[in-house]
């Protein structure tokens, strides 16, 4: 929600989860020829994050579940950008406190330029 408030009080208009798409991104701007995915920390396996701790519990199937998530993603951005989509990926903890601000300017940055896929 963040994003999308923020991205419409700039003025920019966009559809929500076109499942038209590989991965039914977050966000879609047809006019930019870009979506944004916004995955969370956890269910997306942001290394190095503190939003993203393995289980104790069940570690295993767990982690077969987060790989998978992974092995998808990558597969749905890489046909993204083979049918000439640009594609920004933020993760949760991108958006939280101080940065949220720095990561909501990076995304309209990256909507004016040039390239196929920013993290």
């Amino acid at each position: 929600m963040i994003v999308r408030k923020y991205l419409f009080g700039k003025g920019y208009r966009y559809r929500l989860h076109d499942k038209k798409l590989p991965g039914k991104p977050d966000l879609v701007l047809p006019k930019f020829n870009t979506v944004i995915f916004v995955n969370g920390c956890f269910w997306h396996g942001h290394e190095g994050c503190k939003y993203y701790v393995v289980p104790k519990t069940r570690t295993e199937w767990w982690l077969n579940k987060i790989n998978r998530n992974k092995d998808l993603d990558l597969k749905n951005i890489n046909k993204l950008k083979s049918d000439g989509w640009k594609v920004i990926i933020i993760f949760e903890c991108e958006l939280k406190d101080r940065k949220a601000e720095k990561t909501l300017n990076k995304i309209v940055k990256l909507l004016e330029a040039n390239g196929n896929t920013y993290h």
